[in-house]
């Protein structure tokens, strides 16, 4: 076990890791350190990792929940807490939104491509059941999958928990499921897309008639969002990063540039046949989160479509996360 100190700006460093290599973005997903048998301490609550400094972080007791410090806690630090309590060597908890580990807890879990050896790696692995995040439903899930004798939990519609006896044992499986879920996932487009002049001036032809009336507004053009604007279906919620920052559903509009401005009226991301995804936002660091949050919403959907399993996140769960979202994380990932 570490110093408070030293964990506490180990947790620091290791939040603007997992944003450099994608495993986590904006304020999604938290990091503890185990201090001693009954404590650990924790990332607070909605808070940007690029701003988070060593005295935002909080101590948090395993054993009852009760916590010290200038900022509350991680919504999630039930799922830490249930890690700490099943066993005894976890030193190091992490929850991320890795795009591809996600994909794989709404489909594909029961068929996975995965070694012994990584297995293993991995201090075994585990599906949990839905829970809206923060709850007892969800604590509950994520205990059980955990003792089960697995380290490494997916939990479905909410990403990934993984347990290591340290930062660099729990980095090292996040990074590994991650590519085994890569390996995994179906439906994804093989070759990277090379844009047309004409279609290149198009989607500057529309960014240039948008931007009249938003601040923050782009096209997201990657493989993976091409491949899914060309269904030209509406794209509903199946993961809770998506629900919270976009709501229950991406529309799908024609190329049509009146079109295209009456959809954006109402939502703030919609997909566009030949275009790709289009997003606006009020800051720069939405719109940036906006583009990650498609790509992670195009790759999930593509996997669960060539399964034929139409997962998807109850409207009711949309509405309340999306709402939460707006009302109060929004707010505190600058505060």
């Amino acid at each position: 076990m570490i110093s408070s100190d030293d964990a506490r700006k180990l947790l620091v460093d290791t939040g603007i890791e997992l944003l450099k290599t994608g495993l986590v973005a904006r304020t999604w997903g938290n990091i503890s350190a185990r201090i001693s048998h009954e404590t650990c301490v924790i990332t607070p609550s909605g808070l940007d990792y690029t701003q988070t400094k060593e005295k935002d972080i909080v101590v948090l007791d395993i054993i009852t929940g009760q916590w010290q410090g200038s900022r509350k806690p991680s919504g999630e630090r039930g799922v830490h807490r249930a890690a700490y309590q099943t066993y005894d060597d976890v030193g190091f908890v992490i929850h991320t939104h890795q795009p591809y580990a996600s994909a794989i807890g709404l489909a594909g879990f029961d068929r996975l491509d995965i070694t012994e050896e990584e297995q293993q790696t991995l201090g075994g692995i585990a599906l949990a059941g839905y829970g809206l995040s923060g709850t007892k439903t969800l604590i509950n899930a994520v205990k059980k999958a955990l003792q089960s004798g697995a380290q490494t939990v997916l939990m479905i519609h909410h990403g990934a928990l993984i347990c290591g006896r340290d930062k660099e044992q729990a980095m090292k499986r996040a990074t590994l499921l991650e590519e085994i879920s890569r390996r995994n996932l179906k439906g994804q487009p093989k070759e990277s897309i090379t844009l047309s002049d004409s279609e290149t001036s198009r989607k500057e032809q529309v960014l240039s008639v948008l931007k009249e009336r938003y601040p923050y507004v782009d096209i997201v053009q990657s493989p993976e969002v091409m491949a899914l604007s060309e269904k030209g279906k509406t794209v509903s919620a199946q993961l809770d990063d998506m629900a919270q920052m976009i709501g229950s559903r991406i529309p799908a509009v024609e190329q049509d540039i009146g079109k295209i401005r009456r959809a954006m009226v109402k939502h703030g991301a919609i997909l566009v046949k030949g275009l790709g995804g289009v997003i606006r936002a009020e800051t720069a660091d939405d719109a940036e989160a906006l583009k990650l949050l498609f790509d992670k919403t195009a790759i999930a959907r593509l996997h669960t479509d060539a399964l034929c399993s139409p997962v998807r996140l109850g409207s009711f769960d949309c509405w309340l996360m999306h709402l939460m979202y707006s009302k109060k994380y929004a707010k505190q990932k600058n505060a």
